[in-house]
């Protein structure tokens, strides 16, 4: 009977996306539509036709795997704990309606390369931004139109429309995170923007080289000075295209006095060379190796390509979301913002056992916290959330200490009579002390 109530049941509160679509959706409330993700950044200045995206994309790809939390800190400035709140989730969970805490930040570091600048917009709050402390619900990012000194213009996507508007916002609640690569990448003479140029002339090169042109040269066997000889030569050329158009597989014919050239082939320059030397330059500027883009990069690579490139924009991020959503009190009570990379990420399989029995062996981490670094679920003894070093034997004294139930587990009764004794112990020996004197005068 249980087992078919609770069948039932299921059923009755069953839903299907396809059968059941009552109440009626009314498409003309639903907004506007798009055949594409309307919020998606969009790269300008022709940043999508390049190689050069897939480094930026590389690079945003390793800033968002880096955790980022609310969190509140100790006295000296260390962490203590992820504190439950509306920014939080935005950094963590879910950011907005259209994307991850994780898919934002990626989205911010791209918009970020692309500008040069870009703004963290707080859509939704818990109070007036402009007017007292709040709490961000939802954010987004958006392109910095026009800058004011104490406001800026912002085209912003709103989910509520499904079109980007321009807002104005004042700078004090707004995060303007300036890319700390700014000289490198969007500088009009900088290394990023000249190896792009490069680019799109190789790209002209090609498309010419490319276009279906035979550039053929007609040699004919008279002169054409006289204007009656250029109108013969201007016949025959087109005669010959006439043919090669018409013709099913581009054959034409020729007189056997006529000769032609072909020009078509390749012309040797060093716009090659410029581009290996200006792509170079910008691995270097970067911090980023071709190790690093296609996984190869051993540890001591990957540690200065995250501490001259990654930890720059990530704490860059990091620092401005503290100063703009987190208000002078809260840093008072010591909020902050902090990112926390993963140390285990880059270290194999192999050295896992190694790593784990120097963090226990030395009290840095207890078993269940190694146990969850490689993917297992924590063990139920009360040791293993314990920091001890388990290679050495405790004392006797210890494990008796260890083993032994505390006093405070009596209850209060027992408590009083084991005083009550106690105290009688104490005048008994009092009385027998003074006996013993009496009798030694004897």
């Amino acid at each position: 009977m249980k087992e078919s109530a609770s069948f039932a049941s299921r059923v009755k509160s069953a839903w299907n996306a396809f059968f059941n679509k009552d109440p009626t959706i009314d498409y003309k409330d639903l907004g506007s539509s798009y055949y594409y993700r309307p919020d998606r950044p969009r790269l300008s200045r022709g940043n999508e036709r390049s190689i050069v995206t897939a480094v930026l994309n590389r690079i945003a790809l390793d800033v968002s795997s880096i955790d980022i939390n609310h969190v509140k800190l100790d006295d000296n400035g260390r962490y203590l704990e992820t504190i439950d709140s509306g920014l939080n989730e935005c950094l963590t969970v879910e950011a907005n309606v259209d994307q991850t805490g994780r898919a934002f930040i990626q989205d911010v570091v791209m918009s970020m390369f692309d500008e040069g600048c870009v703004a963290i917009v707080p859509v939704d709050t818990n109070r007036d931004p402009i007017k007292e402390s709040f709490d961000v619900l939802s954010m987004r990012t958006g392109q910095i139109i026009e800058w004011f000194p104490q406001h800026v213009r912002i085209r912003v996507y709103n989910e509520i429309t499904g079109e980007k508007e321009e807002i104005m916002l004042p700078k004090k609640s707004v995060a303007i995170i300036e890319n700390p690569l700014f000289a490198v990448m969007n500088e009009p003479n900088s290394t990023l923007q000249r190896l792009m140029r490069k680019l799109s002339l190789l790209d002209m090169i090609d498309e010419n080289n490319s276009s279906g042109k035979l550039d053929l040269i007609i040699q004919l066997p008279y002169s054409i000075r006289s204007e009656l000889r250029k109108g013969q030569a201007e016949e025959r050329r087109k005669s010959i295209e006439k043919q090669l158009v018409g013709s099913k597989y581009g054959i034409a014919y020729i007189d056997s006095t006529e000769h032609i050239t072909q020009l078509n082939r390749p012309v040797e320059n060093n716009l090659m060379t410029q581009i290996e030397y200006l792509t170079s330059m910008l691995y270097s500027q970067l911090g980023i190796t071709k190790e690093v883009l296609d996984g190869s990069a051993n540890e001591a690579t990957m540690l200065n390509y995250n501490n001259r490139t990654i930890e720059p924009i990530i704490s860059a991020i990091c620092d401005e979301m503290k100063r703009k959503f987190l208000t002078k009190t809260a840093r008072t009570r010591k909020q902050s913002i902090k990112f926390f990379k993963d140390p285990f990420s880059l270290v194999p399989v192999s050295e896992i056992s190694n790593v784990a029995d120097k963090f226990t062996r030395n009290e840095i981490m207890t078993s269940n916290e190694i146990r969850q670094v490689i993917g297992m679920k924590p063990s139920n003894d009360p040791n293993a959330d314990q920091l001890r070093n388990k290679n050495l034997n405790q004392s006797s004294e210890q494990t008796a200490v260890n083993s032994q139930e505390p006093l405070n587990n009596l209850d209060a009764e027992n408590d009083q009579e084991l005083q009550h004794r106690l105290q009688m112990i104490d005048q008994q020996e009092m009385q027998l002390d003074s006996l013993e004197k009496e009798l030694s005068k004897y």
